[in-house]
């Protein structure tokens, strides 16, 4: 990493000049030592880079890889490239939609070799052993698609995956992510057999503990980033069957009871909510986030149904899609946007209005009055009220 190069982009993102100064000398003349047991290495200089580790690497990585993605997207438009890019820090993913993989991967080609060449220039280096490429279809035939040679430009020939991890999400070819589901269950049945050391139906911890251990724990990894396969009209009886296992065997280790009883009687008896039903809970609240997004946010700009413009038209947003497109597309976005519509009014977060001195209850704080409630009253109107029943009886 260009370390002058990056105090440049500190100063062309505004910046205070005394927070660029520091980082102009806190970049540079650096060195490190390594430890091995009793071992400890002589210093050797670190001129590249801004530390692994360091609570500040993923932030001036960020800005490093700003303008690269920028002048990317502007070479990808000149040249009417139809892909697109995201980027996590250092993991970046190319889009492409067509319906035929030739054209697909000539597309890829082209943009892996001005990537390649627009990296060289901002001084990194691209790791070709981590290159991966994984095609997507709705095809019931057989599906072969064809590698992705990349020896030309320096790199492996790539074969396309049966599935493929990414931000801890597990894909597979046909989007039904059985895969998925199946990872993260056997996560959370492991994780229920390891609980099983902390008690058992004679002794350690009680079954009202071990039901609020399994919610908190074992219940949050298996419905991990649920709203890739949860949302109406998605087939969900696999997913329902490995998620039903894995509660069968949570219940019967906080009854301490037999594996031959039924599910839905140890459920209820051990206070859990079917999974059905609480995902369809925890689906309804997650609705409500992107109503407490910025208007800028990525998410509103994909829900964006509205008349495009042409310079900020994204191809990926709902105002890009037919009538009839729109009829079949299924998410959990699409869910969001259709149920929720005109149920939640729709405010900017970061609003004057909301800070403390400008709420109504600041301004006309004579209108308002708390009754608090006292107990002693409260008392003595059950007492009054159970001396009037004898009464009336």
């Amino acid at each position: 990493m260009n370390h002058h190069f990056l105090v440049l982009i500190l100063e062309k993102a505004g910046l205070d000049p005394k927070v660029v100064f520091f980082f102009s000398n806190y970049l540079t003349q650096r060195s490190t030592k390594y430890l091995w047991n009793n071992f400890l290495s002589p210093p050797f200089e670190v001129n590249v880079g801004v530390g692994q580790g360091s609570v500040l690497s993923p932030i001036l990585s960020l800005l490093y890889l700003s303008p690269l993605l920028f002048i990317l997207e502007n070479r990808f438009k000149n040249l009417n490239i139809p892909i697109s890019i995201l980027s996590f820090v250092d993991d970046g993913l190319f889009i492409v939609q067509d319906k035929s993989f030739h054209i697909s991967n000539s597309l890829l080609f082209c943009s892996y070799n001005i990537l390649s060449k627009l990296l060289d220039s901002f001084g990194l280096v691209i790791k070709h052993s981590k290159t991966e490429i994984f095609h997507f279809s709705r095809s019931h035939g057989i599906f072969n698609p064809p590698p992705l040679d990349l020896s030309p430009l320096g790199g492996p020939t790539l074969r396309p995956k049966d599935s493929w991890r990414y931000l801890g999400f597990i894909f597979d070819q046909k989007l039904s992510f059985h895969k998925h589901i199946d990872h993260y269950a056997n996560k959370a049945i492991s994780t229920v057999k390891c609980m099983k050391l902390l008690g058992n139906s004679s002794r350690g911890i009680n079954p009202l503990q071990k039901h609020l251990l399994y919610r908190c724990c074992a219940l949050l990894i298996a419905l991990y980033s649920f709203q890739l396969w949860f949302y109406n009209r998605a087939p969900i009886s696999y997913h329902m069957k490995a998620l039903n296992k894995m509660q069968r065997r949570a219940a019967i280790w906080i009854l301490g009871a037999f594996k031959t009883l039924p599910l839905e009687g140890i459920e209820a008896l051990a206070g859990l909510i079917p999974v059905k039903s609480h995902l369809q809970k925890i689906a309804q609240r997650s609705q409500i986030r992107p109503f407490k997004l910025p208007k800028n946010h990525i998410l509103n700009n994909l829900l964006d149904d509205s008349p495009h413009q042409s310079n900020l038209f994204n191809h990926h947003n709902m105002g890009s899609l037919t009538n009839q497109q729109k009829a079949l597309t299924k998410s959990h976005l699409i869910n969001s946007k259709f149920k929720s519509y005109g149920i939640f009014p729709s405010f900017f977060p970061l609003d004057p209005e909301f800070a403390p001195g400008h709420r109504i209850i600041d301004n006309f704080s004579n209108c308002f009055s708390f009754n608090l409630a006292n107990k002693k009253v409260k008392e003595k109107n059950n007492h009054h009220a159970q001396e009037l029943d004898k009464i009336v009886l």
